[in-house]
């Protein structure tokens, strides 16, 4: 609960009502003391004399003195302690300082329940950052990033980053943060950036130059960002041997969109949960000016819950539609759904289902994804308590369509949509890297295949956060 340190007066004994983690010092009284003598925490009166927070250099002092001073309406010992303490995480979730302890003294003037709280904080460095590696879905990249955190003093965060991936992507940007009303879950954020990425399986490469503006905010139901973004992609054919489908949309296109995003997450570990939910749409519309202009729309649904013997049993459930705009236009390759490989639909290759020219998958306009997961310990438990943990064995079976709609004909296309599906199933070993990504390493056997698409029979590796 962090370091709350404490000391009561000598004339009693505290017992077993302070929240974990807070320590309290008084004079040790004997047994027979402690039987005639008994003093309940909870109902111990006090009366706050004084706050001192030391420590503070360019934190704005408005900021702290709103979040320290409900202590001054503390009736009783007990409720001191824990506004002291939330407090503290508020001040640190905040971006304020880095570390902060709290000392709980009786006042220096003896005054009756008399009191006075010490808070010593630690601020962040002006400027800090580091290198680092983080894992994407089946990729990796080196990230170099200088960040200023607390900026302007009043939680304010501001970061430079460049990226280098595994793929050939590369990237920079820069991005401010500032919480909103003195709440650590309301913020605003812009970013501004330049990515590169090369998309083999359609046969493209494309830059990306843009800059976005972002609203985050809780519900009682949720979490909301809602975000508006303005990209400038310059979109080329990867090879000579990209096929026409594609190099047909190659060229420069202007893109402004306003997205919103819904997120329900009470899973209790977000690569390999073993219990807890997670349910997220979005819904974006592009033309707002520029010359790409859609509607679309997508979710997924996520459940996990404990078994017997330490088996976990997991349900996946993705889906999304989107749509022209402008019926003298498509919608470009690099707007559209895909499907396949190990993070999506086991048994194909990456991007491999759906419509492709050449060999060069060129998306849908819509698709559905299913998955049902059952995931237990090795056989014998191997390691059990240690490295062995790591690791589960994983049974799974898949389905999921891809295709475009023919909005003409809804009913004929929903019927095609339902039917001509793809399923595999499939057993392997999941190790779990704590909360950084998971890897898997499947024997997948494809029982249904479109015409176009790229099965991958056989073993299959996936490295990833997010699988469906």
């Amino acid at each position: 609960m962090g370091a709350v340190h404490a000391k009561a007066p000598p004339s009693g004994t505290i017992r077993d009502s302070q929240p974990t983690g807070i320590k309290t010092t008084s004079t040790p009284v004997s047994k027979k003391e402690e039987n005639d003598v008994k003093l309940n925490i909870d109902k111990l009166p006090v009366r706050v004399q004084r706050i001192v927070v030391d420590g503070l250099t360019r934190t704005k002092d408005d900021i702290v003195i709103k979040e320290i001073k409900p202590l001054l309406n503390a009736k009783t010992f007990d409720e001191l302690v824990h506004l002291s303490y939330n407090a503290k995480v508020k001040m640190e979730r905040l971006g304020l300082f880095k570390n902060v302890v709290i000392a709980i003294d009786v006042s220096k003037d003896h005054r009756e329940n008399g009191y006075e709280v010490l808070f010593e904080v630690q601020e962040f460095r002006r400027v800090d950052g580091g290198i680092h590696t983080s894992i994407t879905n089946n990729d990796g990249s080196l990230d170099f990033q200088v960040k200023m955190p607390n900026i302007l003093g009043r939680g304010e965060r501001f970061s430079l980053d460049y990226t280098v991936g595994t793929k050939r992507t590369h990237g920079y940007g820069a991005y401010f943060k500032k919480p909103l009303n003195n709440n650590p879950d309301i913020f605003f954020g812009t970013t501004a950036y330049q990515f590169y990425g090369e998309y083999p399986w359609s046969g493209y490469k494309q830059t990306d130059r843009g800059l976005a503006f972002d609203l985050t905010f809780p519900t009682i139901l949720g979490s909301h960002n809602i975000q508006w973004e303005g990209v400038w992609r310059d979109l080329r054919a990867l090879t000579r041997d990209t096929s026409f489908s594609v190099r047909e949309q190659a060229g420069h296109s202007l893109k402004s969109s306003l997205k919103h995003t819904f997120t329900i997450d009470t899973r209790d570990n977000l690569v390999l949960p073993t219990a807890g939910m997670l349910w997220r749409t979005s819904q974006e519309y592009a033309g707002l000016g520029g010359n790409v202009e859609f509607a679309k729309q997508d979710g997924m649904f996520q459940w996990n819950t404990s078994l017997p013997l330490d088996a976990i049993f997991q349900m996946s459930l993705a889906g999304g539609l989107m749509r022209t705009l402008d019926p003298n236009a498509s919608v470009s390759i690099s707007d559209r759904f895909f499907l396949g490989g190990p993070l999506t639909l086991r048994g194909f290759n990456l991007k491999g289902c759906g419509p492709h020219s050449h060999d060069n998958a060129l998306g849908a306009e819509s698709y559905w994804l299913a998955a049902a997961h059952l995931y237990s310990p090795l056989p014998f438990r191997p390691g059990k308590g240690r490295f062995g943990e790591l690791f589960k064995t994983h049974f799974f079976i898949n389905a999921g369509n891809l295709c475009n709609l023919d909005f003409n004909n809804l009913g004929a296309s929903f019927q095609d949509f339902a039917t001509n599906m793809r399923w595999s199933y499939g057993c392997g070993v999941v190790l779990c890297m704590g909360r950084i990504a998971r890897l898997e390493l499947n024997y997948v056997v494809p029982m249904r295949v479109q015409k176009g698409d790229k099965a991958n029979p056989g073993l299959q590796f996936g490295i990833g956060i997010q699988f469906l």
